[in-house]
């Protein structure tokens, strides 16, 4: 990425013939226009290609015309306004302040469920034993997910989760994917609640309206909770296996963060900038126009770098250097910018900071297994094969216990 930035903030790419974007002002630019950037492209990007040619200079009336016919086109990531404008507004919904500190409490009572018999093990593989399963344990608890179902929900998400690799061809091996699955329990749940209220958090989202009053259909809160339960979980493993694989290199670090737990917010906040779980997004110009002064043509397939705008040195002094206490770090482009901003960036934030606190106060040293990872020096990791994702698919630790833990 910053060879592409050392030539242009914006350099079209010869294999894909993609536009990227790596420059932070850029970013922004690009991220806060829906008028002159289609998200209809947010995930697939130039791969499965436009089902029509995109000629002239204003092609709005194309990607409207042809949306239905784009992968994932039913998702709120790819919609545009004002169908974005009116299905966030019910994702918002879903995740209300009042949610959001009631599902805190929730974390602090069961962080020590998940987390104690990966300490008593005495170490190993942190996403997979400790990361992935309380992320999905808090998502389910957010959306409600009844406490008999829970078990269930955790070992199909995770059973899927590792069967589900991209294989060399390219193709998903699942032969049912994880929103297929969520799909069809979230849709059992919202029916039965309008059928029966229960006063839980499943009967509000079965009666919550669009802004302008009418009844959202049963896939339309379907589909939101969904992704908010799959997309939410996943990068949030993500900034947890970065933020330990920072961590358990810096062992000054950590006695910093243990003396002082009121400065995990700010190391959060770098982990985010220093290791975006989200790599890039894709947009599509719906018209002729331009960026940091290059030439966009109607048609064209950007993608917004969120990890090299993070690191871009004319916003962020010295960027590839972890800075606990940079003072500008909250201005980082993580959780995206502009309407399509990540709706869930407070739960990470917390999901995070409940997890790191409890396991520094848990442990006086932490680091890595040199056993599957190497020797300092000469370390190696494997991370997610996604063009959209930034994240480990394993971190083995060791640690010692605290006195007060042993």
């Amino acid at each position: 990425m910053e060879a592409l930035r050392d030539r242009c903030p914006v350099v079209r790419e010869p294999h894909h013939d993609v536009m990227m974007v790596t420059g932070y002002e850029e970013a922004i630019d690009v991220l806060g226009d829906a008028e002159r950037f289609s998200s209809c492209i947010s995930v697939s990007g130039p791969f499965p290609g436009f089902p029509v040619p995109l000629e002239g200079g204003d092609v709005r009336a194309l990607i409207d015309a042809h949306r239905a016919e784009l992968p994932f086109s039913d998702q709120v990531t790819v919609m545009d306004p004002p169908d974005h404008t009116r299905h966030r507004a019910l994702l918002m919904g879903l995740i209300t302040p009042k949610r959001l500190r009631e599902n805190e409490e929730f974390m602090w009572q069961r962080v020590d469920q998940v987390l104690q018999p990966y300490l008593a093990a005495g170490g190993g593989d942190y996403i997979g034993e400790f990361a992935g399963p309380f992320t999905l344990l808090v998502i389910a608890d957010l959306l409600g997910v009844p406490e008999d179902d829970r078990a269930e929900f955790s070992a199909t998400m995770t059973r899927q989760a590792r069967g589900g690799g991209v294989g060399a061809s390219g193709q998903r091996t699942m032969s049912h994917t994880p929103l297929r699955y969520l799909y069809d329990k979230f849709a059992a749940y919202i029916e039965d609640r309008r059928r029966e209220p229960r006063g839980d958090t499943l009967s509000d989202m079965a009666v919550a309206r669009f802004p302008d009053g009418s009844t959202p259909e049963v896939m339309d809160i379907v589909r939101l909770a969904a992704n908010l339960y799959s997309a939410g979980q996943e990068t949030t493993v993500r900034l947890l296996s970065s933020a330990l694989m920072i961590l358990a290199e810096n062992r000054e670090l950590q006695r910093t963060l243990r003396e002082n737990p009121d400065r995990t917010p700010n190391f959060i906040e770098e982990c985010l900038r220093f290791e975006s779980p989200v790599k890039g997004d894709f947009r599509l110009a719906a018209v002729d126009t331009t960026v940091g002064g290059v030439d966009i043509p109607a048609g064209t397939t950007l993608m917004v770098m969120n990890g090299a705008a993070n690191r871009d040195p004319r916003l962020f002094d010295d960027p590839a250097t972890f800075d606990l206490a940079r003072p500008n770090v909250r201005k980082h482009i993580a959780f995206g910018r502009g309407p399509h901003t990540c709706p869930g960036a407070p739960l990470a934030r917390t999901e995070a900071r409940v997890s790191i606190e409890r396991l520094l106060a848990g442990t006086s040293d932490i680091r890595l297994s040199e056993d599957h990872h190497g020797p300092s020096g000469a370390r190696h990791f494997a991370f997610v094969p996604t063009y959209i994702l930034r994240g480990l698919t394993e971190l083995h630790l060791e640690f010692d216990l605290a006195e007060n833990a042993a």
